[in-house]
């Protein structure tokens, strides 16, 4: 396993790291002891970045991440959470977003029980886009007050984020405290725009977290979950680049990582999974080179959708609609 400095954080994040949105259950049902099989194995493969959050199952994922590194020495890891949003078990669309400084506090609290720890390398301000932005000064003020503060009284080692609208990344790169940044769904096969991240990050020492390599599912040769805004016809374009891929004797999953994770610019690319099998299959293939003019065949394919602003909140709305609650959708760190 290759390692790289996240920016100014200090920290020497493995090459590929470990999202446990999986672990809660949010694209499936999720064996917990296979769950926990999953995070030893990564750790043994020489993974030394875990990310989670209190709303991927309702909790249900950091209890599990936190029964998984028990007994693991600290220092073989580094560990973030997020703050902000809100899920309760087997809910969806139900969120509770909430960035008042007693909340976040709390909320640390909270996590710190269920992962046995008392520090956090990174903490994450999450979804603040949801419910239509109407949150979104409440995070930028009080919220990212707090997590400095938290960072001054050494609670957390670093200030990040976890959202996913561009254009609200390129304001908190240019006028907003940042060490690190959790950026997904923006560098993939379909979605390139966290390039334009990059000259501000290298002035000002922000880490990239590349999270979602496999699209938030529109990318793992799987059927998108119900969540995901995509139309049948835009996902219609997805598996006929998966068909492509499989004519040519590979996988899409397999080219997404591959693509995704061997940037260097990105110092780390977050990918989720329950299964040790599936972490063994992602480390092998970060180290193998992928085919460009296939890449240029399954970019030409999605064209259509290349670059394009995903609504979420419309995913929501419609899945509301449809079939009422669900399991949750999860953005950062999904697979």
């Amino acid at each position: 396993m290759k390692y790289n400095p996240l920016g100014k954080t200090g920290l020497n994040v493995s090459r590929l790291s470990f999202g446990a949105s999986a672990l809660g259950g949010v694209y499936g049902p999720a064996d917990e002891a296979e769950g926990i099989r999953a995070v030893h194995t990564a750790l043994d493969l020489g993974i030394n970045y875990f990310d989670v959050a209190p709303a991927y199952g309702g909790t249900v994922a950091e209890s599990v991440l936190g029964q998984a590194l028990q007994g693991i020495p600290r220092d073989r890891y580094y560990l973030s959470t997020k703050v902000g949003k809100y899920t309760q078990p087997g809910g969806y669309g139900d969120d509770k977003l909430d960035y008042s400084r007693a909340r976040l506090r709390a909320s640390l609290e909270e996590s710190s029980r269920r992962l046995g720890t008392d520090y956090f390398d990174i903490i994450h301000l999450h979804d603040f886009e949801y419910q239509r932005r109407q949150h979104t000064e409440w995070a930028l003020s009080e919220g990212v007050e707090t997590l400095l503060e938290l960072k001054q009284e050494g609670r957390i080692g670093n200030v990040s984020y976890g959202i996913y609208p561009i254009d609200l990344w390129h304001r908190i790169f240019n006028t907003l405290p940042a060490d690190a940044a959790l950026v997904h769904n923006h560098y993939t096969l379909q979605d390139t725009r966290a390039l334009e991240l990059l000259p501000a990050a290298k002035v000002k020492g922000i880490g990239i977290i590349n999270g979602s390599p496999f699209g938030s599912g529109l990318l793992s040769g799987r059927e998108a979950p119900t969540w995901h805004p995509a139309t049948a016809g835009e996902r219609g374009l997805f598996r006929q680049a998966a068909a492509l891929c499989e004519q040519r004797g590979t996988h899409i999953s397999k080219l997404a990582l591959q693509f995704s994770s061997q940037n260097r610019d990105f110092p780390t690319t977050l990918f989720s999974s329950t299964r040790s099998e599936s972490v063994r299959r992602n480390v092998a293939w970060c180290e193998e080179p992928y085919d460009p003019a296939l890449l240029a065949e399954v970019q030409r394919i999605l064209g259509p959708v290349m670059n394009k602003q995903w609504d979420y909140d419309a995913g929501v709305d419609r899945l509301k609609s449809d079939s009422g609650p669900a399991s949750s959708p999860i953005a950062a760190g999904s697979p």
